[in-house]
């Protein structure tokens, strides 16, 4: 299996949903966007503000680590990410200009990561304060999966108000799937 052409794949996945969805809420009064959901995240920005702090969190360790750094460099536009509860941006407009900016970063530097590269061991105090090391390929994977857990929560919250935000299929979304030969 080509784990790179994997990543990339989930890199294009990650930018159209983030597209579609961004879209949709972007239909939504703003008060929308600040009612308190009564769930995990205070409101539909928090929740988009919490799916960028773990893009960051997890892409700085991997800067810090030397894994494929040169792509990251966009990095240093970003606000730091130090607690999950971050709210970078209070509207819309300006997330998602830096959302599309993240996106590119990240669809970027999955397509130049090499075997080495996602083999390689992190070693990090988490957001807890816990010592961790895990191989990259881990970290990676962890990325795309939390984008789509918190992804499924943002479409449950929609559909409660009555937001139509189309497919989220992978096949459907990345039609050309990763290039692999299975």
């Amino acid at each position: 299996m080509n784990e790179t052409a994997i990543f990339t794949m989930m890199a294009r996945y990650n930018q159209r949903m983030n597209s579609q969805l961004l879209s949709v809420c972007a239909g939504l009064p703003q008060k929308q966007l600040h009612r308190d959901t009564g769930s995990l995240f205070s409101s539909i920005l928090d929740y988009w503000n919490h799916i960028m702090f773990g893009d960051l969190v997890l892409l700085a360790r991997m800067r810090a680590q030397n894994i494929n750094a040169s792509k990251l460099q966009s990095l240093d536009h970003f606000p730091t990410a130090i607690s999950p509860q971050d709210r970078y941006y209070d509207n819309l407009e300006d997330f998602t200009i830096h959302r599309r900016k993240l996106d590119d970063t990240l669809h970027n530097w999955c397509k130049t990561l090499t075997t080495e590269d996602i083999n390689s061991v992190l070693s990090y105090q988490s957001t807890q304060g816990d010592h961790v090391s895990q191989k990259a390929i881990d970290i990676i994977h962890h990325i795309f999966q939390h984008q789509t857990h918190h992804r499924g929560q943002l479409t449950c919250l929609l559909s409660l108000v009555g937001v139509d935000y189309g497919c989220t299929d992978l096949p459907v979304i990345v039609a050309e799937g990763s290039g692999c030969s299975f």
